[in-house]
This record gives C-alpha cells, structure tokens and sequence, in this order.
C-alpha cells in the first residue's frame, strides 16, 4: 500500500546549517499494517511523514501509494490518497463552525459541487453513528461549535473526519503528544477501533514507547534518517521498553537520547 524506495531529503545543503534528514530510507507497508515509528530528536520521522504527504519534495528516490508514483505530485494531488492527523488538536477543523459542519466538508471533499444547500438528515444519521466509535457523547452535540470543545475531543473528531473517506495510507504525526495521558489513551482507543474496523493502513510516529509497543502490529526505530529496526507479530507483542533501549545501542553504536521519550 506503501513504498519508499531509497528516500533522500537534505535541508540547507552547502551551508553551514546542512542537515539530512533522510538518508536512502526504504519503507514498504503492506495493505492493512498499522506501524509505530519512534526514534531520537532528528532521526527524521517527520520528515518521512512529510514526504509522503508531499509536504516538500525530496532529493532522491520515489514513493508509491497502492502501485502509484506519487514522488513529482504536489500536495493537493495526493490529498486523495492520505488522511493525515497532526499533533495540535487545533489543527485539522474548523472551530467556527458546527460538528457536523466539519464533518460534511470531511465527507464532501474531492466530490463535485452541487447548488445543494445545507446537510440532510440521512447525512445526519450517518454522522451521529460515525460518532459513537469515539465514546465522547459527540454524537449529541452535532450542533455544537467545535471550537467548543476539549483538544482531545477535537482531536478525536479530527482522526473521525479524517478516516470518513477512507483513505489509502492514514498518517498520525504524534497526535496525541498534546493531550494528558488519560485523554491520550482515549484518542488511542479510538485510533486502534477506527483501523481495525476499516482495515486501513497507518503509520503513527509516537514519542511514547509503551505506546509504540502496545499499538499497532509493526514497530519501526529511526536513526539519522534510515530505518534500524524493523519488527513485528509476536516478537512486537514480547518486547519491552528496555528492548528497544537495547536494541537502539546496538544498532546505533549510541545511547537513546531524547528527553520526551525517556521520559514517558
């Protein structure tokens, strides 16, 4: 569903503030992989998030989304492709307008426009139903502003809105860094019950590591812009925090050092 073949990206080249990012990264993500990535400040998991997303071209290699080659298309070309949640709940609806306001221009986008006025009650009942997987009570509220609402209630109706049209790849850049820990684990309920449900492929970049081990069934580590751990299945479900420490020094030659991730 995914592929990334020898990605290169560096920033500033040829001054002073040089940075690569990304460093011949191969990828492949198989239809219905839900994988974790973690790894150190500037190990470039962002970047790769980006650069599937289109966000800024990269320098060298290709990415395929379901068998399509996607590296020269802009931004908006592959929004048809991906659905994308980021880490500030503010980021991804409208706070003037209502939830199921939000949620239609969710639904709608990439239709053709029509001089139909308003949101019907079919659409209504549709939306109260998507609703309930979150177990906020949302689907009550479907009136209500959302800039009304909690980050983490936002931040689950984001992930809602962005899975409505199922896409090929979901994208979560940390999506629950923002939140406390116990609205965090809320999101993540929701998170794992919505690509279970509709067998969508994802990759989550979280700095938790608990929560890398516990979701999904594909854990990745980065370091300096490539991958240096790849696993997943039973021997996923087996590893431990210390593990992965472990496993980071040994293939990094270095000690883990990120504070946020340490720190979690």
């Amino acid at each position: 569903m995914l592929k990334l073949n020898g990605l290169k990206k560096t920033f500033n080249p040829g001054t002073v503030n040089e940075k690569t990012a990304l460093n011949g990264l191969n990828l492949q993500l198989n239809d219905g992989d839900f994988v974790t990535v973690i790894g150190g400040n500037g190990a470039g998991k962002s970047t790769m998030l980006n650069a599937v997303a289109g966000v800024w071209p990269v320098d060298e290699g290709e990415i395929l989304i379901d068998g399509v080659n996607v590296t020269r298309l802009p931004e908006y070309k592959r929004a048809k492709y991906l659905g994308r949640v980021f880490q500030d709940p503010m980021t991804g609806t409208a706070a003037s307008m209502q939830i199921e306001e939000n949620m239609a221009l969710a639904s709608r986008r990439g239709l053709a426009r029509t001089l139909r006025a308003g949101i019907s009650n079919a659409e209504r009942d549709e939306y109260k139903e998507k609703l309930k997987i979150l177990d906020l009570g949302l689907e009550e509220r479907l009136t209500a502003k959302v800039g009304l609402l909690s980050g983490g209630q936002r931040q689950a109706l984001t992930l809602l809105m962005a899975t409505l049209k199922k896409p090929k790849v979901l994208l979560l850049d940390e999506h629950t860094a923002a939140l406390d820990p116990k609205t965090a684990a809320k999101v993540l309920e929701a998170t794992d019950k919505i690509i279970a449900r509709d067998n969508l492929t994802a990759i989550m970049i979280t700095h938790n590591m608990k929560d890398a081990i516990a979701h999904g069934n594909r854990l990745v580590m980065m370091h300096e812009g490539h991958i240096i751990y790849d696993v997943s299945g039973e021997e996923k479900k087996k590893l431990h925090v210390s593990d992965l420490l472990a496993k980071f020094e040994q293939a990094s030659g270095g000690e883990f050092a990120n504070d946020r991730m340490m720190l979690n």
